[in-house]
């Protein structure tokens, strides 16, 4: 009893022996076929599950972002829950100092805000749901897509140069 068990097993993690009578192997394999018959059904059908799945992450994705570059001093606006089931929207206002992974599903912006000499700095998934807003306050030229050395820098080395916004970037923002 106990050999029929083991063999069993065996058959259903995909390894056949071979059995000295030949009613047994002939058992074997046709066990071992129709588990692959059923995997290889269930494997379409996770397929058509993924491919569902992609079709409601690309319906999340927001279409009314901004183009944020680094450099650019911005709002974030964030919905906070807090007790009771209220939500409220906190601004984080601050310079972006990296954005990161494109603008796809896993895209980020580094925001840095100053708060009483003490530099704290977020990171925003863009196409996040707690986010309802981003606004571009202030656009700047730089030469870098990465701006780190802004951590240590102080007073006039910090400063970057504003450039003006268009009024078409104006007019989407609003």
């Amino acid at each position: 009893m106990t050999e029929e068990i083991k063999k069993e097993a065996e058959t259903q993690e995909g390894v056949v022996e071979v059995a000295e009578d030949a009613t047994e192997t002939t058992e074997a394999i046709e066990t071992a076929e129709t588990t692959e018959v059923i995997d290889a059904e269930s494997t379409a059908e996770i397929a058509e599950q993924e491919a569902e799945y992609v079709g409601i992450i690309e319906s999340n994705l927001k279409t009314d972002l901004p183009d944020i570059r680094s450099g650019d001093t911005v709002k974030v606006h964030q919905i906070l829950k807090e007790k009771n089931n209220k939500e409220r929207v906190k601004i984080f206002e601050g310079q972006v100092l990296a954005c990161k992974h494109g603008r796809g599903i896993t895209g980020t912006i580094t925001v840095r805000k100053v708060i009483g000499g003490i530099g704290v700095e977020k990171i925003f998934p863009i196409h996040s749901p707690s986010l309802s807003k981003i606004e571009v306050v202030k656009r700047t030229k730089t030469r870098r897509s990465k701006l780190y050395y802004l951590r240590d820098a102080k007073g006039r080395k910090a400063r970057l140069k504003t450039v003006a916004m268009d009024k078409k970037e104006s007019a989407v923002e609003e």
